[in-house]
């Protein structure tokens, strides 16, 4: 059976982990932690990164610096996980759900637009797949409204839209190093922000809001509890385990998009006869080959293929359930407007598998299988 993800690895990361034992510092924010923060500022191109204990905490320590007070609405699309709007809520504020572009399965922001009203806070869009959003159009709203954003980038580390690295184009940023992720620490996270003073506060609130950062530099006597935070410092150890990953992101995305391009060749002919549509990436979108999903016709058509596959040794999955229609989700939230793709193309949705060191062996097995489906 060909895996749908393997979590990545190289070498290194062993060899990393056990010089962080060696070290006698296991505890966060020590060697190599402060070196993964700089090389994702150089691979996302932001003043400052944090890592954090998950992409889930990320996004907690971004609505605590975005201010999220109760009674505020936080626009997002439906179409994410549950993390996204967590954060949120648990700041009280009212998610507000809306729908994507057919196309990419980012949000729409046209969208964002109709559903703003005087309690609207911030805007949350999440970069699908490794795809950046339509950044111009949602800066434009934001600035118009006077809204602050955050990129919800779990899946884009190293993507970038017209040049300019995900997760480095909003008032925060947050990755995700999830065993499912392109670069994995197991369980792990990364905020990003550009404003300097934003930065500063943003080591407070990851400190158990003290200025225990300051302190180890020599700038204040001593530390002491100043802001509200909590714990968002990852081990050493998952630190070590990542650094490996990012010293190799080139050649571990190389690898990812040679699965991800021989997969896109592959279904053309089939979107050409109608049978599938491909996933779609803008001009304007460097990707970073994080998934590769079809749409089929059907949610039966869907379910009939994943047997399929199945029956083939591939194991293919599909993805989020729309979060309108959960029950925390209508307690949270709402959606505002028509539901016109997110649940159509979220049953409709199924993704193959592809991960680093996935050989082109195996990927032109799970090729053929998709493709004796059809025949």
């Amino acid at each position: 059976m060909i895996p749908f993800n393997i979590p990545p690895y190289v070498p290194e990361c062993s060899a990393y982990v056990e010089q962080a034992i060696q070290n006698h510092k296991i505890c966060g924010d020590g060697v190599f932690t402060k070196r993964c923060n700089a090389a994702l500022e150089e691979i996302a191109g932001v003043h400052r990164a944090l890592l954090t204990t998950s992409g889930t905490s990320a996004l907690e320590m971004a609505a605590l610096l975005m201010d999220i007070q109760p009674g505020d609405e936080v626009i997002m699309p439906s179409y994410t996980f549950c993390s996204t709007a967590n954060a949120f809520a648990l700041r009280g504020a009212t998610i507000v759900f809306v729908d994507v572009d057919p196309q990419t399965m980012n949000i729409d922001p046209e969208c964002v637009r109709a559903a703003i009203t005087p309690k609207t806070k911030a805007v949350v869009p999440v970069h699908y797949a490794g795809v950046c959003c339509d950044m111009d159009a949602l800066q434009a709203i934001c600035d118009e409204f006077g809204l602050l954003m955050c990129e919800d980038a779990a899946q884009a580390v190293s993507s970038t839209y017209k040049g300019r690295g995900a997760g480095s184009m909003s008032t925060v940023g947050c990755f995700s190093f999830h065993e499912t992720k392109n670069f994995s620490m197991g369980e792990g996270g990364a905020v990003l922000v550009q404003d300097p003073a934003l930065a500063e506060r943003a080591e407070i609130v990851r400190e158990k809001g003290t200025d225990r950062s300051r302190f180890y530099r020599g700038q204040v006597d001593k530390y002491t509890w100043i802001d509200i935070g909590s714990s968002f410092l990852p081990s050493e150890l998952n630190a070590a385990y990542l650094l490996a990953q990012l010293e190799k992101h080139e050649e571990i995305t190389a690898s990812r998009m040679a699965c991800w391009n021989q997969y896109h060749a592959a279904f053309e002919e089939l979107e050409n006869k109608g049978c599938l549509e491909r996933m779609y990436v803008p001009a304007e979108c460097g990707h970073n080959a994080h998934m590769y999903y079809i749409v089929l016709r059907s949610l039966d058509e869907r379910t009939a293929l994943i047997e399929h596959l199945k029956a083939n040794g591939v194991n293919s999955v599909f993805h989020y359930i729309p979060l309108h229609s959960a029950a925390a989700g209508i307690k949270y939230g709402r959606f505002h407007g028509e539901d016109k793709y997110t649940t159509d193309r979220s049953e409709r949705l199924l993704r193959l598998p592809l991960h680093y060191g996935l050989s082109a062996e195996d990927t032109q097995k799970a090729i053929d299988a998709v493709l004796s489906f059809f025949a």
